[in-house]
């Protein structure tokens, strides 16, 4: 049953977007599918790659009887807070929505999202990459479609790793990737930063989920939380602890600051485990290391495995109180599986469809684009890397239903250990009492195991 409650309790208090919405959306959440063929669409979203006006305009003349009105929303944060506005507010919301993947939960939760199985949606589960189509499922049911991906890489500096006398094709597993980091630490570099702050959330999920942990599970509004028991998170903690004590990891500077571009551009930071979407982000950060940066296969738990996780990634939904969802969802299949995906992955977006990731064009070392990525990374067949992580197996991973808070208050209670005043592990407990309790007073069962 739907809970009002939850829904009030997601919109926060701030200008909203209802405005820009078609009018005739309406509070009736039964709407009903409409013409697929003919339908003026509202569409919310951002445009990172400068690429909507073109991908619109080759929609529309595919589909001459559906329009589509673009509303750049600016940011997913200011995206999903004005859909909670509309949501609460049981008017104004679009046709379709842009959303980051691991708000996709959240609005499904409240009855938000269409169920993108009654469009056929799920028999497409083979043609995307399993990480990105596995985080827009609820109870087994896709309610979004996977604009891009972020697969969790390993990068890391090859002057550095020389300097320390540490072959960086060689870290196949995280023992390995602990022995360097203690050579790399005698040279005076850290082998990565670790400040615990929000900025730090997305990589800590792809971490753990890479690790088989499961420190939530979502069950309609019943939610367990298991942050220091689950098999997973304790061996998670257990080395990220281990690297703490030891002085391994640079603790005081923190993601997508200016300390940390500093650091490194002049190297004293030596590798990153972070997603896909990076390799732009070093050639811009730390222009002075050209050549010198490297890409890998993310470091295993155990030899041999080829496990992977995802680190970002956004989506598509059609939003419940549409009339118009058959044409909404004409228009996701479209931007997500059709001709629409081909023209993201050439303005930018790192794909996850299958075919574009395998495709000769996308892993082509000659094009002028990846020839510039290429040079950076000393040579490399940057992209080629990338979509053998695209395609690797993942484990299941959900997000709660109210991330935004588990991401604003994991800096919180996270970076006490970090800085030293507690343990990682008495950290995360804290951490599960701030999960449990804002869960319960959202209208959510919470049980915590810690």
């Amino acid at each position: 049953m739907r809970n009002t409650k939850k829904v009030i309790a997601a919109t926060a208090a701030v200008a909203t977007l209802v405005g820009l919405a078609a009018c005739g959306s309406s509070s009736d959440n039964s709407a009903n599918k409409g013409d697929a063929d003919k339908a003026e669409l509202v569409f919310w979203g951002w445009d990172s790659g400068n690429s909507m006006k073109e991908i619109l305009a080759d929609f529309e003349k595919a589909n001459p009887g559906i329009t589509v009105k673009f509303n750049n929303t600016g940011t997913a944060e200011k995206t999903s807070t004005a859909l909670s506005n509309a949501i609460a507010a049981g008017n104004g919301a679009p046709d379709v929505v842009m959303l980051e993947d691991p708000t996709v939960t959240q609005f499904a939760v409240t009855e938000g999202l269409v169920d993108l199985s009654e469009f056929g949606a799920d028999k497409l589960a083979d043609d995307f990459a399993a990480g990105p189509w596995n985080k827009l499922q609820y109870n087994n049911k896709p309610y979004a479609l996977p604009i891009d991906s972020g697969p969790e890489m390993f990068f890391y500096n090859k002057a550095v790793f020389d300097k320390a006398g540490v072959d960086g094709e060689s870290i196949k597993t995280w023992d390995d990737y602990y022995e360097a980091a203690k050579k790399i630490r005698a040279t005076g570099s850290y082998i990565t930063n670790l400040a615990g702050t929000s900025n730090d959330y997305q990589p800590f999920t792809a971490q753990i989920w890479q690790a088989g942990a499961q420190p939530w599970k979502v069950d309609g509004e019943n939610i367990t939380i298991d942050m220091t028991k689950d098999s997973g998170m304790k061996k998670y903690i257990e080395f990220q602890q281990k690297l703490i004590d030891e002085d391994l990891v640079d603790t005081k500077i923190a993601n997508w600051s200016d300390d940390w571009n500093r650091a490194l551009n002049e190297g004293d930071i030596a590798t990153l485990t972070i997603g896909a979407w990076m390799p732009v982000n070093l050639m811009n950060g730390a222009p002075d290391q050209a050549g010198n940066w490297r890409v890998a296969q993310l470091p295993q738990w155990n030899e041999g495995d080829e496990v992977s996780a995802e680190d970002g990634g956004s989506a598509l939904a059609v939003v419940s109180q549409s009339k118009q969802q058959a044409a909404a969802y004409k228009f996701v299949e479209y931007l997500t599986h059709g001709d629409g995906a081909q023209t993201m992955a050439d303005t930018g977006t790192f794909p996850s469809l299958k075919k574009i990731l395998s495709s000769d064009s996308f892993t082509d070392p000659n094009t002028e684009a990846n020839k510039k990525v290429n040079d950076y990374f000393g040579g490399q067949n940057v992209n080629e890397i990338l979509s053998e992580a695209a395609q690797r197996k993942v484990s299941a991973f959900q997000y709660l239903p109210y991330n935004p808070y588990a991401q604003s208050t994991f800096g919180d209670q996270i970076s006490k250990a970090y800085s030293e005043d507690i343990t990682l592990e008495e950290a995360f407990v804290n951490y599960s009492k701030a999960l449990t309790d804002h869960g319960n007073q959202q209208g959510y069962t919470v049980t915590s195991k810690d």
